[in-house]
C-alpha cells in the first residue's frame, strides 16, 4: 500500500464513521481514548499524528488494545504473528539523500504493523482504569500548569483568539467531571494556534474550510490530551454545525485528514512540555 491509497482509505472509513454518528454526535475519534496512547510495544514509544489516529481508530474498532509492532519487532520479542492475519499500515517520514544535490530531506513511506491481538506469545498488559479520581485531579492540575487566561460562566465553551482567553461552563453544569476536562481541551487547543505559540490560521469565519480545519484540529488534539490524560473524549452536540464542512473538506482532500492530525499532535505535545515543565519547576 503506497501514502495515497492509505489516505484514500481511512479518510473513506472516517467519512463513513462521521454520517454513520452524526445523529449521536458522536466521531470516529472520540472513541480513541479508550485504549490511551497506541504506542509500540518494543520501544513503548508513542505512535504520533495521523498514526495515532488511524491505530487507535482500528483498535477501537476491533475491541485490541493500544499496543502495536512490526513483523520483526514481534520476533524481537519472541512473539510470532498469528497466520493469515492482516497488517495495518502507518506513515514515517525518513530522511533520504538526493543523489544530484546531496541534500537530505524527508520522504513519506507506509509501513505495517500488527496489534498484540493477532501475534502469539505475548501478554498484552491490563488496560489502564479510566475516568478515576486520581485521573481526574491529574487533568486539573495538567490544565492549571498549562496556564492559559481560563474564564468559568455561562453556558457557552469557546476560546477567544481577539482576547487569547479561554471561557468555560463552571464543573458543576457538567454531568461528569470527564467531560468538563474533555471539553476544556478541545477549548486549550484551539488556544495553542495563537500566534505567539504554534501561529495556526485562527481567521476562518463559520463555515469556510479554514474554519471547519481549525475545528477538526481542536477535536483531534482534545482526543489525543484526553488519551495522554487517561480521560474520556466527550461528544459535544454543539458540533453538528461542523459536520457538513469536515465532510466537504475531507471529500475534496484526502491528505487533510492526515495534514490536521499533524497538526493536532503538535498541540497536545505543546500542551504536554508546557505543564510538564511547570509541574517540575513546582516540584
Amino acid at each position: 500500500m503506497d501514502r495515497k491509497e492509505l489516505y484514500a482509505s481511512v479518510t473513506a472509513h472516517v467519512v463513513a464513521e462521521i454520517e454513520s454518528g452524526a445523529g449521536t454526535w458522536h466521531m470516529p475519534w472520540h472513541s480513541i481514548a479508550t485504549t490511551g496512547e497506541p504506542v509500540n510495544a518494543l520501544t513503548h514509544q508513542a505512535y504520533r499524528g495521523g498514526n495515532h489516529l488511524v491505530f487507535g481508530m482500528t483498535a477501537v474498532a476491533r475491541g485490541w488494545s493500544g499496543h502495536w509492532a512490526t513483523y520483526k519487532q514481534w520476533k524481537a520479542l519472541d512473539s510470532q504473528v498469528q497466520k493469515g492475519e492482516r497488517a495495518t499500515y502507518g506513515v514515517k517520514w525518513s530522511p533520504v539523500e538526493d543523489k544530484a544535490t546531496g541534500e537530505r530531506r524527508l520522504v513519506p513511506f507506509c509501513f505495517a504493523v500488527f496489534n498484540s491481538a493477532q501475534v502469539d506469545g505475548w501478554e498484552t498488559p491490563e488496560p489502564i482504569e479510566r475516568d478515576t479520581p486520581e485521573r481526574i485531579a491529574a487533568a486539573e492540575m495538567f490544565f492549571a500548569a498549562v496556564g492559559a487566561d481560563v474564564r468559568h460562566g455561562g453556558n457557552r465553551a469557546a476560546y477567544s483568539p481577539s482576547g487569547d482567553y479561554i471561557v468555560l461552563p463552571d464543573l458543576a453544569q457538567f454531568d461528569r467531571a470527564s467531560d468538563y476536562y474533555g471539553t476544556t481541551s478541545h477549548e486549550h487547543a484551539h488556544w495553542t494556534g495563537a500566534a505567539s505559540r504554534l501561529d495556526r490560521d485562527l481567521s476562518g469565519r463559520f463555515g469556510s474550510d479554514s474554519y471547519a480545519v481549525e475545528e477538526l484540529v481542536a477535536e483531534l488534539s482534545s482526543a489525543f490530551t484526553c488519551g495522554h490524560l487517561g480521560i474520556s473524549s466527550v461528544p459535544r452536540p454543539d458540533h453538528a454545525a461542523y459536520l457538513n464542512s469536515w465532510l466537504r473538506v475531507l471529500r475534496a482532500d484526502s491528505s487533510a485528514l492526515f495534514a490536521a492530525a499533524s497538526k493536532a499532535q503538535a498541540a497536545t505535545d505543546f500542551l504536554a512540555e508546557r505543564a510538564e515543565n511547570a509541574l517540575h519547576v513546582a516540584a
